[in-house]
C-alpha cells in the first residue's frame, strides 16, 4: 500500500512537471509569435528602441545609464550593478511597437533603480545568495536524495538553497510587472503608442510576464517535490 501511494504521488508530481514544460513551451512560442507580429508594426514617429530608452531616461531625469546592444533574441536586460540597459539588436535598431515596448520595459527597471523601488532592491540584495545557491544546489540535492535515510540534513540544506532560488523567482514577478506598468504608462503619455498600438504593446509585455509566472510556479512545484522526499524519508 505504501509503495502504491508513493508511486501515485510520483506520477502526480511528474504530471505537474510535464504540464509546466508544455505551458512553458506554449508561452515561449506565443511570446516569439507576438514579438514577430508587432515587429512589423512601425512606431508613428519612427523611434528605435535606443531612441525610446534615451527619451524615457530624459523624461524621468535619469543620467549615468549606458545603453548597449547584445546578441541573441529577447536577450534584453537591465544590469543594476553597472547601470546598463542591454538591448538585443532587433530591439536596439528596431523602430516598431515590439521594440518600443521591450525597450521601455527595460528602461522601466532603470526607473525602478533610480527611484529605489523596494522589490528591485530586495531582488538585487538576493542576487549574490542566489548565485551561490545555483552553483551548489544540484549537487547538494543529488547527494541529499541519495543519502536521505542516513544523512537527511544534507537534503534539507539543498531544500533551503532551492527555496532561496524559488523565493527569488517570486520576488522577480512584481519587479517585472511593475517595469511593464511603468513602460506602458510612459509609452502612452509620451505619444509613442496610440489607442490601437497601446494594446499591441500591452499584449507583447503580457506574454513576456507569463514566462516569469511559469518559471516561478515550476520552481515552486520542484521545491515541493524535494520537500515531499524529505518528509517521506525513513528514519
Amino acid at each position: 500500500m505504501e509503495h502504491t501511494t508513493m508511486l501515485g504521488g510520483n506520477l502526480w508530481i511528474w504530471a505537474i512537471f510535464i504540464g509546466f514544460m508544455i505551458l512553458g513551451w506554449l508561452v515561449s512560442h506565443q511570446l516569439k509569435s507576438r514579438f514577430a507580429k508587432y515587429s512589423k508594426i512601425p512606431t508613428d514617429n519612427g523611434m528605435t528602441g535606443r531612441d525610446v530608452v534615451e527619451k524615457m531616461l530624459r523624461d524621468n531625469g535619469i543620467t549615468g545609464v549606458k545603453i548597449g546592444s547584445v546578441d541573441g533574441q529577447l536577450t534584453d536586460h537591465y544590469n543594476p550593478v553597472n547601470k546598463t540597459i542591454n538591448l538585443s539588436k532587433e530591439v536596439y535598431y528596431g523602430n516598431n511597437i515590439a521594440a518600443a515596448a521591450v525597450a521601455a520595459h527595460e528602461c522601466g527597471h532603470a526607473v525602478q533603480h533610480a527611484k529605489a523601488y523596494s522589490m528591485l532592491r530586495l531582488r538585487s540584495a538576493l542576487v549574490p545568495v542566489v548565485m551561490f545557491a545555483s552553483q551548489w544546489v544540484q549537487w547538494v540535492l543529488l547527494a541529499g536524495i541519495l543519502l536521505v535515510n542516513t544523512f537527511p540534513q544534507l537534503l534539507l540544506a539543498g531544500i533551503i538553497l532551492f527555496g532561496l532560488m524559488t523565493l527569488f523567482s517570486f520576488i522577480t514577478l512584481p519587479v517585472e510587472i511593475d517595469a511593464s506598468r511603468r513602460a506602458l504608462v510612459w509609452l502612452r503619455n509620451a505619444g509613442i503608442t496610440n489607442h490601437q498600438t497601446q494594446g499591441y504593446a500591452f499584449d507583447a509585455l503580457k506574454w513576456a510576464a507569463y514566462t516569469y509566472v511559469i518559471a516561478a510556479l515550476s520552481s515552486l512545484a520542484t521545491l515541493l517535490y524535494y520537500i515531499m522526499i524529505y518528509m517521506g524519508r525513513r528514519d
